[in-house]
């Protein structure tokens, strides 16, 4: 979560920008920030690290954005409500979870202890559809390695 409140900082926007404004906003601040537009190369150079960070922060946030999520909605309730878990992990407060249909996700923010629960469950699928996934912020993976 704290990586999603930085990046909502940086581009200065709100968790209700809808995908044209957060567009806009990310054109002008790459038009503002864009490297070619200096010629020193310490500035040039500190310059590029923002747009870096900028544009990281423009993916992201374009991913988890409520129309996006809208959009494919109808698959990701088919894929949590009837697909079962093939395997899940989780880093930085971050669960992944891929499931048996190749669809994988991201869930933000799920407590250590949570994901303990997880793992303990008799069933993971069945703890994770009553747990997780109507509770955190999510995104699709699967799309972002489709798109890379």
């Amino acid at each position: 979560m704290k990586k999603i409140v930085e990046y909502r900082k940086l581009l200065n926007v709100t968790k209700d920008v809808t995908l044209s404004e957060l567009k806009s906003i990310y054109r002008q601040s790459m038009k503002e920030n864009h490297p070619d537009k200096f010629t020193d190369e310490e500035k040039k150079k500190e310059v590029e690290a923002i747009s870096t960070l900028t544009i990281e922060a423009y993916h992201f946030l374009v991913s988890v954005a409520n129309e996006t999520l809208e959009k494919d909605k109808e698959l990701y309730l088919k894929t949590t409500s009837s697909i079962n878990i093939e395997d899940f992990y989780m880093d930085n407060n971050v669960l992944y979870i891929q499931f048996l249909d190749g669809n994988k996700y991201e869930y933000f923010g799920v407590p250590k202890n949570t994901y303990i629960k997880m793992i303990n469950a008799e069933s993971p699928s069945r703890f994770a559809r009553r747990h997780i996934y109507s509770n955190f912020l999510y995104r699709s993976a699967s799309k972002l390695v489709a798109a890379e």
